[in-house]
């Protein structure tokens, strides 16, 4: 279970945490429109099929997770990028 409703923010930074089979696996950090806290999470917790990848500056709704204040989870993008752009 989630902490408390659905949040809004922007992806303000990506981090190498070196994870999965090639270690090429990032975190992130999201900054909440509301309290401008940062809350880290890792792409497990990015809702969306195919990669699950997320750009810094792109807009996102997340919960707050209940075992972990400081983690965000169930992370969605709001506005999908255009493939053309995105994977230049």
């Amino acid at each position: 279970m989630s902490g408390g409703g659905p949040r809004h923010g922007t992806i303000v930074d990506t981090r190498p945490s070196g994870g999965g089979p090639r270690g090429v696996l990032s975190s992130y950090i999201v900054q909440d429109d509301e309290d401008e806290r940062y809350y880290g999470f890792d792409y497990r917790q990015i809702v969306t099929e195919g990669f699950r990848t997320i750009r810094p500056g792109e807009r996102v709704r997340f919960h707050i997770s209940a075992e972990s204040p400081d983690r965000a989870e169930f992370v969605i993008r709001l506005n999908q990028p255009d493939p053309a752009e995105y994977y230049r």
